[in-house]
């Protein structure tokens, strides 16, 4: 009986070391940061800002969500009223997989496995090269779920700075380098 007793008390061990070990090794998401550039923290929260859009970007289906001051700033028109988002807007543009929802009626795309999350933050004095915008990219590995920042490799392909998004947003100078427009309600 004792040493039945010490087997599953080893083996009880065991598992719970196991359990923290794993917890352990898990990622915070807030932790990454892209060299050179932004850090996951700085968004702290994206998860529950309210929907600016949702598009299909690349067979990715994705939703762009903002903070308060973005979405405030886009209530007052902004850019189209010829005026720049203020220093602190933010937005968070997460890709998802397409997958089939069999199930329900029309069979429509819904999102699959999330692929990566993009962000963009103003702020006039320390993006001042950039058109007052910094931006970062990070993919995601479902198998691990851990995020990483996007590179050359990434599909799109990403610097690591926080200027990895100018190239591209430069042909919407004209819009505050923001391509995405508010939603109507």
């Amino acid at each position: 009986m004792k040493q039945s007793t010490l087997i599953s008390l080893s083996i009880s061990v065991s598992i719970a070391v196991l359990a923290a070990g794993v917890a352990i090794s898990a990622q915070d998401k807030y932790t990454v940061k892209v060299p050179n550039g932004l850090a996951f923290s700085e968004f702290r929260g994206y998860e529950d800002w309210p929907v600016i859009a949702i598009s299909e970007n690349g067979g990715k289906i994705a939703v762009t969500v903002g903070n308060p001051v973005i979405i405030g700033a886009y209530k007052q028109g902004v850019p189209g009223n010829g005026k720049p988002f203020p220093d602190g807007a933010k937005m968070a543009k997460i890709h998802w997989n397409p997958k089939i929802q069999e199930t329900w009626p029309g069979q429509p795309k819904v999102p699959g496995a999330q692929h990566d999350v993009g962000f963009m933050v103003k702020d006039s004095k320390r993006f001042a090269d950039s058109g007052g915008w910094g931006w970062a990219a990070f993919d995601y590995d479902a198998a691990s779920d851990t995020f990483k920042p996007a590179t050359i490799a990434s599909n799109p392909p990403q610097e690591n700075d926080a200027k990895c998004g100018f190239g591209c947003h430069s042909v919407v100078q004209n819009l505050d380098y923001v391509f995405t427009e508010y939603g109507k309600r």
